[in-house]
């Protein structure tokens, strides 16, 4: 750091901007804002370009809205028909089933999930199926790697509507809702700066992986779903309640309620999804596609502000991007690798102008009053002593996890603690 002023003389003179005196120059790098530093960039006037095609598509509708798809099956009452004849919907159900690995069967209760869905939810489907044309590209290259169906794919709009930044009430988190211990177990990080949980790369193969294993256990699709909502203790349960049944169909009424509604939820989006042209679905066409996107390693801390006034990149669609940094700021940690996604053309202007743009945050930096949060990783693991008048349930909602995980974690049976009794809990 005490070399930048030197630095920065440096390519002053470079670029043509001379000084007086010593002293002249020390008070001229002082006074320096970002303009100087900005009009001596390589011109690129085709990322200029698109850049701001790309912004004016960015701006017609809302970024991030979360539509909850898990509901009760039961509590559903359609004010009106759809115009889905039960036959039509019977033949495409078989289709599906036919060219997929899932037990895609009809029922009434799914032909009602999904009069539902296309009722109710055609707004927040539109703006999902804008949202697709960006990550479903990156969800199929994922899933293929680890040979998973791309249906999957699907899987991310009921966990998260496709919002790298919904969270859930017990305190998960990203476009695959990862509690922290399961997401840190697959290599998610959490810090006062990163949440691994919301970059849509490195939790999509995450989450892929995770899939991956649970179909190994289960040896079914149908199951590997069940169990990423509920834990794969959950239907190791049921299929003994059942008496060893192992259809999903089947397993169904011993599953805890929720689950019993997650997997019926998948499938009526897959078929929502799969037939969306059929069904006259709009797409709002908001976000960049993922492959007019690169990463660019920082090779030292860094604002979206700082970004944003070098590059002209809006800090939206910034955040859009990168949502992992939950301040707005890339940090920069002595080996560790920290990326940035930017759209291509913008990617090489940050590159063939490094040095310029360092210099500048680098600047910024020593005008800021208060310095930035130092970079500490959570602390998972949390031993907690029981008082007078805890629950599960209470303990549970402080630390954003539920109650079957601290059970599992401490071994318990029941759901009866006793004061002055320690808990192991890992927090979300």
């Amino acid at each position: 750091m005490k070399h930048i002023p030197l630095i920065i003389s440096i390519l002053l003179s470079i670029i043509g901007y001379t000084k007086n005196t010593e002293k002249d120059s020390i008070v001229e790098i002082q006074e320096l804002d970002y303009q100087y530093f900005k009009q001596n960039l390589r011109s690129y006037e085709t990322a200029k370009s698109i850049d701001s095609l790309w912004l004016s598509e960015l701006y017609k509708s809302q970024l991030f809205d979360t539509t909850d798809y898990v509901i009760d099956v039961d509590s559903i009452s359609l004010t009106e028909d759809v115009e889905l004849p039960t036959e039509v919907l019977k033949e495409r159900l078989s289709y599906l089933n036919s060219k997929t690995p899932f037990t895609i069967e009809y029922t009434p209760e799914l032909e009602k999930l999904i009069k539902y869905h296309l009722q109710k939810r055609r707004k927040s489907l539109a703006n999902i199926n804008g949202r697709a044309q960006y990550y479903f590209p990156l969800f199929e290259e994922n899933l293929a790697k680890y040979n998973a169906p791309l249906e999957l794919k699907y899987l991310a709009i009921i966990e998260s509507a496709l919002n790298p930044k919904a969270t859930s009430r017990v305190g998960a988190k990203g476009l695959w809702q990862f509690m922290y211990q399961t997401g840190l177990q697959y290599g998610l990080k959490v810090s006062s700066y990163v949440d691994d949980r919301s970059n849509p790369i490195k939790s999509s193969e995450a989450a892929s992986k995770y899939l991956t294993t649970l179909y190994n256990v289960f040896g079914d699709w149908d199951l590997a779903l069940a169990a990423y909502n509920s834990g794969p203790g959950n239907v190791t349960k049921a299929i003994r309640r059942s008496g060893g049944k192992t259809n999903y169909w089947n397993l169904r009424p011993y599953l805890p309620r929720e689950t019993a509604n997650y997997v019926p939820a998948f499938y009526a989006t897959l078929y929502i999804m799969e037939f969306s042209k059929e069904h006259n679905l709009q797409i709002n066409k908001v976000q960049t596609n993922f492959f007019e996107t690169d990463t660019v390693h920082v090779k030292r801390q860094i604002t979206f502000e700082q970004i944003n006034k070098m590059l002209d990149v809006d800090v939206e669609l910034l955040q859009f991007l990168n949502p992992q940094y939950k301040l707005d700021i890339v940090p920069f940690i002595a080996g560790e690798n920290n990326f940035i996604t930017l759209p291509t053309a913008t990617a090489a202007r940050f590159v063939g102008n490094e040095e310029i743009i360092y210099a500048y945050a680098a600047e910024e930096e020593k005008k800021r009053e208060k310095p930035l949060p130092q970079n500490t990783v959570a602390n998972d693991r949390v031993r907690y002593k029981v008082r007078s008048g805890d629950s599960l349930g209470k303990i549970a909602n402080k630390y954003g996890v539920n109650v079957n995980q601290i059970k599992r974690w401490n071994n318990l049976r029941g759901n009866l603690i006793k004061p002055g009794q320690y808990l192991t809990i890992y927090k979300s």
